[in-house]
């Protein structure tokens, strides 16, 4: 049981290694330029793969196990390697002269793009930071008990609000806008950013802006993220500050390294969410489509690349406890939830 609650955790951790930004992190960019390994061991994807996971180990998560690289690409390598045993002196000095910061790095176009931030992007950055900084405000607001509920509930869905548009403006920022405007230019363009993170919270916010129901539970997986995003940018941008140094460096360093642990927190919270909606529908505030609808999403996120990991895990966690009730207790259920399953799954 050990063994296999630790293969879990790495399991999810490696999805978040997988899944974390490293063109976004300036450190990764000073990182890879410091790795002296020849350029035609650099442009492996195997290579650059296996140094992302020990970079995401040594600033991120230090409890992620990181495998050693393949002995049949490592034994390739060194056999291609051989024939250029005489440029090794050469090699070493141009390494010696990117990391005095002379020479960029070439060998990676990613890379390059990364250490030479133009104005715009960082424009665009400092946005992102203001309105996910307004957003957790704003969500704190309203979770807090001693605010009017007045307040409280212009909070709620002004948070919602705050982080659909916060969403929209990142998938600008990534994707561009479609190509063209006909059927199938859209259908290009959503089937390119419907595994995103940012459109799957972009429809999770219009799911509950919409809605007429105030369930503030809802709110942890936006407070999550504002927090994620918040502490990255700050590691990234305010190293240097007094203030930072003094007062949110341990918090910024403590939610990057458990990523996970909000991961999960934000899955499971997904999740119940989907069951009170169904819990509402015997009450007068039921709302069947938005019910639809969002179990539409968490069907998304169970599929989604970037979030599969953690909803995969919880909803196995829910099938263990589950499933021995319902045949012990409640037969009966076997085959509407059969015919759910074959739902989920089609």
């Amino acid at each position: 049981m050990a063994e296999g609650g630790g293969d879990d955790q790495q399991r999810l951790k490696k999805i978040a290694a997988g899944a974390y930004e490293y063109d976004n992190d300036a450190r990764w960019v000073d990182y890879w330029s410091n790795i002296l390994i020849p350029p035609h061991m650099a442009s492996r994807p195997e290579v650059v793969e296996h140094y992302k996971r020990k970079f995401y180990q040594r600033y991120v998560d230090p409890d992620l196990v990181v495998e050693p690289i393949s002995t049949s690409s490592s034994s390739s390598s060194s056999q291609s390697a051989r024939p250029s045993a005489t440029s090794t002196n050469g090699n070493e000095q141009q390494a010696r002269s990117r990391n005095s910061g002379s020479v960029p790095r070439t060998t990676g176009p990613s890379a390059t793009a990364s250490s030479n931030p133009s104005s715009g992007r960082w424009d665009q950055q400092t946005i992102l930071f203001s309105v996910n900084a307004w957003v957790f405000v704003i969500a704190v607001l309203a979770v807090l008990p001693l605010v009017p509920k007045n307040l409280s509930n212009r909070a709620y869905r002004l948070s919602f609000m705050g982080t659909a548009c916060s969403s929209l403006f990142s998938l600008y920022s990534l994707y561009g806008r479609p190509s063209s405007w006909n059927m199938q230019g859209l259908q290009v363009y959503f089937q390119s950013i419907m595994g995103a993170k940012d459109f799957i919270y972009f429809i999770y916010c219009l799911s509950f802006v919409t809605s007429h129901l105030c369930i503030k539970f809802a709110l942890i997986p936006i407070l999550c993220r504002a927090l994620e995003q918040l502490a990255k940018f700050l590691r990234r941008n305010f190293t240097r500050s007094t203030i930072y140094r003094k007062y949110l460096e341990d918090p910024c360093v403590w939610v990057e390294s458990n990523t996970t642990t909000l991961n999960i927190l934000s899955s499971q919270a997904e999740i119940a969410i989907g069951f009170l909606l169904i819990i509402s529908l015997l009450s007068w505030q039921r709302n069947i489509i938005q019910t639809f609808m969002y179990w539409q999403l968490l069907k998304l996120m169970y599929q989604a690349p970037v979030t599969a990991g953690y909803h995969q895990s919880t909803w196995s966690r829910i099938g263990r406890t589950a499933n021995p009730i319902i045949q012990r207790y409640a037969p009966f259920l076997n085959t509407p939830v059969n015919a759910v399953q074959r739902w989920w799954f089609r």
